[in-house]
Order: C-alpha cells, then sequence, then structure tokens
C-alpha cells in the first residue's frame, strides 16, 4: 500500500497530476518522485498501480521523470520545437490500438517497454487536453506556485491551484498593501 499523498494539489488529469508532483512548501521546492516510494504514491494516486500494470520500479520512475521534464518543457515553451520533440520522444515508447471489447469499439495503450507506460500515459493525456481544451490548462496565479490545473469553472476564469491556499495568499497580500498604503 502507498503513503499517502502529501501534495497540496491532486486529482488533475493525469498530465498535469505528473507536473504537480513538484511544488513549493514554506519556499521551499519539494519534489515527490525523488525514489520510487513517491512514484508508488504517484502511481496509486491516478489509478496506475492497480493489476500490477505499472511497478514503482528505479527504470518506470526514470522514464516517468523524463516524460515529466518533457511535459514542463513544453507546457513553459508551448511554440518550442524542441520541447515538442521532447514530448515526441516520450509518445514514441507507446502506441494505441483499437480493439473490440465487451462493450464495444475500445483503444488500449500499448508498450514494448512498460516503464514507460506511466509517463507515456501523461503525455498522451497533455494531447487530449490540448486537443479538447487548450485554454483551460493554466498554472497557478500565484508568484511563488509552481502548480498546473485544469480550469472547469463555468465561465473560465480560475486563477489559483486552491482558492483556500493561492488564493487567499493573493488576497491577504493585497489587504496588507492596502492597510500599509492608509
Amino acid at each position: 500500500m502507498a503513503a499517502s499523498d502529501p501534495r497540496p494539489l491532486v486529482g488533475e488529469p493525469v498530465s498535469l497530476d505528473l507536473l504537480n508532483t513538484r511544488w513549493v512548501h514554506e519556499g521551499a521546492e519539494q519534489d515527490l518522485l525523488t525514489g520510487t516510494d513517491g512514484l508508488a504514491v504517484w502511481l496509486a494516486a491516478n489509478g496506475l498501480d492497480t493489476g500490477g500494470r505499472f511497478r514503482a520500479d528505479a527504470r518506470t520512475l526514470e522514464h516517468t521523470l523524463a516524460a515529466r521534464d518533457a511535459l514542463a518543457a513544453v507546457v513553459a515553451s508551448p511554440g518550442d520545437r524542441a520541447a515538442a520533440a521532447r514530448l515526441n520522444e516520450v509518445l514514441a515508447h507507446g502506441r494505441i490500438r483499437a480493439v473490440l471489447g465487451p462493450g464495444g469499439p475500445a483503444e488500449e495503450a500499448e508498450f514494448a517497454d512498460p516503464s514507460w507506460g506511466p509517463g507515456w500515459l501523461a503525455a498522451r493525456d497533455y494531447l487530449h487536453l490540448l486537443h479538447t481544451a487548450p485554454d483551460r490548462i493554466r498554472a497557478c496565479a500565484h508568484e511563488s506556485c509552481v502548480l498546473h490545473f485544469l480550469d472547469t469553472s463555468r465561465n473560465g476564469t480560475r486563477r489559483w491551484c486552491s482558492m483556500a491556499v493561492c488564493g487567499n495568499r493573493a488576497k491577504a497580500s493585497r489587504h496588507y498593501a492596502r492597510s500599509k498604503e492608509s
């Protein structure tokens, strides 16, 4: 059983959730994926540990980190060809196979090397987000936050990873600045 997830934001689509394995807490950078224990937590949080499909081992960690770095590069510089090439290198390690399942037509991901699976699924999810809601992929607006989220608000104006944390910090900061001016 995986340990509890220490990250401040969970439940985002798998691509953004992989990016959110790095965060800032009290001014210090944190990283969930410093070892296989953290990888086990992330796999469990995304349902990727069920049925023994993917293992939290050193090789899977290495490939998942490569995928995270590629995603971070393409999110930071969406039009950059080198960043796109890095993501495409990750995507080259898997493919989608059409199948007829019990419920009808379906698709299954296939990997020559299953250790690329979690990172590949995150990269593929990012392509799906770019296809369906590119304008809803957001970085938190707080200057010291590095988290990403998919804006699912009705009007598409969400700015913070969490209104309770970063949104509240921004409000408090504005209030302090106004009271200092008075």
